[in-house]
């Protein structure tokens, strides 16, 4: 990977590119983000337990998220890492997810422009649908007996 011409790192630099300028979005913006909406999850009354019970240094978890998104949002492949695992086991519902794009989605709307925050809060919505199934596929489920 290396810089294309605006200096971001990308295994897709014109993909980037051109997805930058549509949107508004930039390695900046997306670290703001992600930082002020782990913030708002951290100090929120349901999330915030949850993070708080699994995550100590926050500091490699924020580096390792803006590049989460870096990868999701701009396709630079920034992140190397598997996310359904790491959630599956949580214990959550779907109002934790429901929760968690509230605060997403206004986060959005605080730091991004408008075509940036559309183009995230679109794969975020995804992400909590995929991740919430995967929260449900991991449940252990009783079958009844046949006898």
């Amino acid at each position: 990977m290396s810089p294309d011409e605006s200096g971001i790192l990308s295994a897709r630099p014109r993909m980037t590119a051109e997805i930058m300028a549509r949107t508004g979005l930039d390695e900046n913006k997306l670290t703001e983000l992600v930082h002020r909406f782990y913030d708002k999850v951290r100090a929120d009354a349901v999330l915030g337990p949850i993070f708080a019970a699994r995550i100590s240094d926050w500091g490699p978890h924020l580096e390792r998220m803006v590049e989460f998104w870096s990868s999701v949002a701009l396709m630079t492949g920034r992140y190397r890492g598997a996310p359904m695992p790491a959630h599956a086991t949580l214990p959550v519902e779907w109002d934790h997810f429901k929760r968690w794009l509230v605060l997403f989605r206004e986060t959005a709307a605080e730091t991004c422009p408008p075509e940036g925050a559309a183009h995230v809060i679109e794969r975020a919505e995804r992400i909590a649908r995929s991740l919430y199934m995967a929260v449900e596929d991991a449940r252990p489920r009783t079958v009844p007996s046949l006898l």
